[in-house]
């Protein structure tokens, strides 16, 4: 199954593996999966760590992504027009993309996100 990892699981995945809930832990090591980053997340990642909000370096992006076996997931077209319809139930930005995005590719979010899960339609594993 295709799993669309919010950007908080990747940084709890490599800074706080413990943080990750039983569920979501389970699915990231379960090697059917696919898990997949949106390349907006790379793009809060970077926004937040030249603004000082986060301690994440290139290198370290890069490092997660290669060591999780993830696949960036382009944001498109498609996923952008999502936005238009998208219920305001989340103010923030990066996470109203990553929702949009997983609606219209159709596939799950891993997310401790509590607020992912008002978005019908949009499956959340936690």
């Amino acid at each position: 199954m295709r799993l669309l990892l919010d950007t908080a699981v990747l940084i709890y995945a490599v800074q706080s593996p413990e943080r990750l809930s039983k569920r979501a832990s389970a699915a990231l090591r379960n090697p059917e999966n696919v898990l997949e980053l949106s390349a907006v997340s790379l793009a809060e990642l970077a926004i937040k760590a030249s603004i000082g909000k986060l301690a994440v370096s290139e290198s370290v992006a890069r490092q997660a992504v290669e060591d999780l076996d993830i696949r960036v997931l382009p944001y498109t077209f498609e996923h952008a027009l999502r936005l238009f319809g998208l219920p305001l139930h989340h103010s923030d930005p990066f996470d109203r993309q990553i929702i949009a995005q997983a609606l219209a590719e159709k596939i799950p979010v891993v997310s401790p996100d509590q607020k992912f899960g008002l978005y019908e339609g949009l499956k959340v594993i936690w």
